[in-house]
């Protein structure tokens, strides 16, 4: 299977918006239709279309044609590679040197 590529921060971008981490949490019971995750929501249907769109450029969510049907479903793989992005973004990194020589100077 060929690797999509994403622009850069795109999986943030996509995280930005309240309706979109919204239409991700719908998502966390499997997978739905535009029309029943627009039906979740005061927005339109373009709306929701627009914010599905967002989501698939950030691949957190994947589609499955089902004879007239598009079915949206939670990409868990890009979300297991964001945690660990961010866990190794919280990792300490072994500059203690300037910490020290700060100490030092007081």
């Amino acid at each position: 299977m060929k690797q999509q590529r994403r622009p850069p921060n795109a999986v943030f971008r996509a995280l930005a918006d309240e309706t979109r981490r919204q239409i991700l949490d719908v998502l966390r019971a499997g997978p739905r239709t535009s029309g029943e995750i627009a039906d979740q929501f005061q927005s339109s249907w373009p709306t929701i279309s627009r914010h599905l769109a967002v989501l698939r450029a950030g691949g957190l969510v994947v589609t499955e044609r089902k004879g007239q049907a598009i079915y949206y479903e939670l990409n868990t793989s890009v979300f297991q590679d964001l945690i660990q992005h961010l866990v190794a973004c919280m990792k300490p990194t072994r500059r203690t040197a300037p910490a020290r020589r700060r100490a030092q100077e007081a």
